[in-house]
């Protein structure tokens, strides 16, 4: 028997059933003909192929270091693995949680530069193999491509405990693809609705005895929906493997990539002629109220290592480190800035039309050194058994912004915009945003408890010290706090684990309180989580399965100012936010043929109290209360069609706000909701894949985001990607 491709052999029980199958389905017409089947169609019938064979997840590691199964977590973990983002064709990490509940993405449409994000009403923070990404200032997301990580993971509620600072909706960390010890890899190529062009390749393989590499790499060039808009993008990022001993191992993981966005990457469209009706008409999702000549330039790389000793079978350590640079420039960026600013006179050729424009330049480079180090213990006392972390990490961050606004420099035409602007294109960047020296250190423990063969206590604690330095003035702000997890699971033979936890986070509010005077106390969150697991462990051969459910409440408290803003913030620190919500999640593989992902989440998110009364009972903005989605992919593992494969999915979102109300939103406005329907269509051989994924293939058009009256966003439109991939 051939089995395709080389990821996993099936077992023997499976083998028998297909060829049970097999038998069943040739047998009457062999009985009919009375003949045996001839060489070649036996080889056909015994051909298998098995797609995507790590569709479902099972370990947890983001959510404790350790390498507990996400049955034993006492916290609700997404793991998007590499085998669900080739099959739906994910480009980044907006797309990666379409089919993941609790978590909302593209609220700014397709944007190339960066992956908007949202859980459980906070924005997460991204972690790369385990350490902080060097952000920017007022966006945690560095953008890095997706095809440099073997999984995504996402932490719901607080992660202190384990990783200090954080929101308490939680944080996302993506693992870097690691060497193997055989060789193998992927060249593929893709060509897709506007323009997309991208040419990318993973091997791996020996060096020798002791050494193993991977090269990864990518090339990307595409256009965007909006007009005049275009990208590039190189990635490379080298990894190497050193089994020093048969205890001792040490991983060399490094990455580069570089971005060129040319045209108007914002794309804020007024809210007349997009949620509101315009006298003059509907406003086109390709509008582009910027200009051509706008540009954006980033460049980014990380150098590092993870060093594991193992001392004993109870007993190893893990040190991970990594070197880091983030530089990125907006010398132009044109955009439509103040709304129509002839609203009133029919009579006038700029009646509803008339768009006001202005340059926002920026600037900012990020430097970073992140380290984690810990011990992993595992030891039994009496009826108990431990897997016990220990560690202390510490990162340091040189961070410096400057920008520039010129605010309404000329004006464009909505409906037949005219390039020709009168402004300055590249005033460069005169005032200071941001420059400071983040220093942040923490110890950690935690010990996972197992009482007998079902019962598992999570027990983790941890204490940070952050000291911020303004390197303008001198000024210095310190700050620290102690967070902690703990939780229970109770794991039935069945495969069900119900589980509760209670988890606290902790981050850092810069500048002082402007009733009392004193500096701010850092923000402070909590999370009450209950919910209930299921494994595929109770049901026959051939069934993966992972279905979590969640129930939970989220308090901040400490909160200056509830929208996200820049820092030192301005207020008094009296503002408290709440989250209440429920999750269903399913991820399930079948007989290697059916593979599904199926979620709900409601959420229902207020703000309970704020320095600005307007604000008290608003929902927070881009926090949908509703957001259900399921996609099914089938597979013909083997007869005539093997190799062939079939899939649909459709997602809903409702409504959200884009902003909260205030002195500079009096009016707030809601985006709207959306049903999108996906597709794929592909074949897989042995060595190729031919693929075809379709996104909101019925081009269903709807703004995602109003954040004000200048300020809305279409969401994604159609995209169709076609692949095709060589595998080794």
């Amino acid at each position: 028997m051939t089995v395709y491709p080389k990821k996993r052999a099936m077992t023997s029980r499976s083998a028998l059933l297909a060829t049970t199958m097999l038998a069943a389905l040739y047998a009457p017409a062999a009985i009919a003909q009375d003949n045996e089947p001839s060489d070649d169609e036996a080889s056909i019938q015994e051909t298998i192929y098995v797609i995507a064979p790590d569709f479902v997840p099972t370990e947890g590691g983001t959510a404790n270091k350790s390498d507990i199964a996400l049955i034993e977590t006492p916290q609700s973990v997404s793991v998007i693995t590499r085998d669900q983002i080739d099959l739906l064709n994910f480009i980044d990490a907006q797309q990666a949680v379409r089919y993941t509940s609790g978590v909302f993405g593209e609220n700014y449409g397709p944007d190339l530069r960066f992956d908007f994000i949202t859980a459980r009403g906070f924005t997460p923070k991204q972690y790369i193999d385990g350490l902080a990404a060097p952000v920017s200032t007022s966006i945690f997301s560095i953008g890095l491509d997706l095809y440099a990580f073997e999984s995504f993971d996402i932490l719901k509620g607080p992660a202190s405990a384990l990783y200090g600072n954080s929101p308490p909706g939680g944080l996302y960390n993506q693992t870097s693809r690691r060497p193997e010890r055989e060789f193998g890899g992927e060249l593929s190529a893709k060509y897709g609705t506007d323009d997309y062009k991208q040419i990318a390749g993973t091997f791996t393989g020996p060096l020798g005895d002791n050494l193993s590499f991977r090269l990864t790499g990518l090339y990307r060039d595409r256009n965007a929906e909006r007009d005049k808009v275009s990208s590039e993008r190189k990635l490379f990022a080298p990894a190497l493997t050193w089994n020093i001993t048969s205890d001792t191992e040490l991983t060399l993981l490094g990455y580069y990539q570089s971005d060129e966005v040319l045209g108007d990457t914002n794309g804020f469209l007024p809210v007349q002629g997009t949620l509101l009706p315009n006298p003059v008409g509907e406003i086109d999702p390709g509008t582009n109220l910027g200009h051509p000549a706008n540009r954006y330039d980033r460049e980014q790389w990380g150098l590092g290592y993870e060093f594991v000793h193992a001392f004993n079978e109870s007993v190893k350590f893990v040190s991970n480190t990594k070197l880091s640079g983030y530089e990125e420039a907006t010398p132009t960026g044109i955009y439509g800035s103040g709304g129509l600013i002839n609203t009133t006179d029919p009579s006038q050729p700029s009646y509803f039309r008339t768009v006001l424009q202005s340059n926002f330049t920026y600037r900012e480079t990020v430097d970073s050194i992140a380290t984690d180090n810990r011990f992993d213990i595992d030891l039994e006392t009496g009826a108990l058994t431990h897997d016990i972390i220990a560690g202390y990490d510490f990162r340091e961050v040189e961070n410096d912004a400057d920008f520039g606004f010129f605010f309404g420099t000329d004006t464009i035409d909505l409906f037949n915009p005219d390039y020709d602007y009168a402004g300055e294109f590249a005033p460069g960047y005169p005032s200071s945003f941001n420059d400071q020296t983040l220093q942040h250190s923490g110890f950690y423990v935690q010990d996972h408890i197992g009482v007998g063969e079902h019962l598992f206590f999570t027990l983790s604690g941890r204490y940070d010290d952050v000291t911020i330095e303004n390197n303008a003035t001198g000024a210095e702000t310190q700050q620290d706090a102690f967070t902690y997890r703990v939780g229970a699971n109770y794991v039935f033979d069945s495969g069900i684990a119900p589980y509760v936890s209670y988890a606290t986070s902790f981050e850092p509010v810069l500048g002082s309180d402007s009733v009392t005077g004193n500096d701010f106390e850092p923000s402070e969150g909590e999370q009450v989580e209950a919910g209930i697991k299921y494994d595929a462990r109770g049901l026959p051969e051939g069934y993966e399965l992972l279905l979590t459910g969640a129930v939970y409440q989220i308090k901040q408290t400490n909160v200056v100012s509830t929208a996200p803003s820049v820092t030192p913030v301005f207020g008094t620190q009296t503002g408290e936010v709440e989250v209440e919500g429920a999750e269903i999640e399913l991820v399930s593989r079948i007989d290697d043929r059916l593979s599904i992902n199926a979620s709900y989440s409601y959420t229902d998110s207020e703000v309970v109290d704020s320095s600005t009364p307007a604000e008290i009972g608003e929902p927070l903005p881009v926090t949908p209360e509703n957001k259900a989605s399921l996609f099914v992919d089938y597979s013909f593992i083997d007869g005539p069609l093997a190799g062939f494969g079939i899939g649909g999915g459709v997602r809903y979102t409702g409504e959200s706000q884009g902003a909260l109300p205030g002195p500079f939103t009096p009016v707030v406005y809601t985006g709207e909701e959306s049903t999108l329907v996906d597709a794929i269509i592909r074949y897989d051989t042995g060595q190729w894949r031919f693929a075809i994924n379709g996104s909101n293939i019925l081009d269903e058009q709807y703004v995602a985001r109003c954040a004000g009256p200048a300020g809305c966003t279409y969401g994604a439109g159609r995209q169709v990607i076609a692949t095709v991939t060589r595998k080794f």
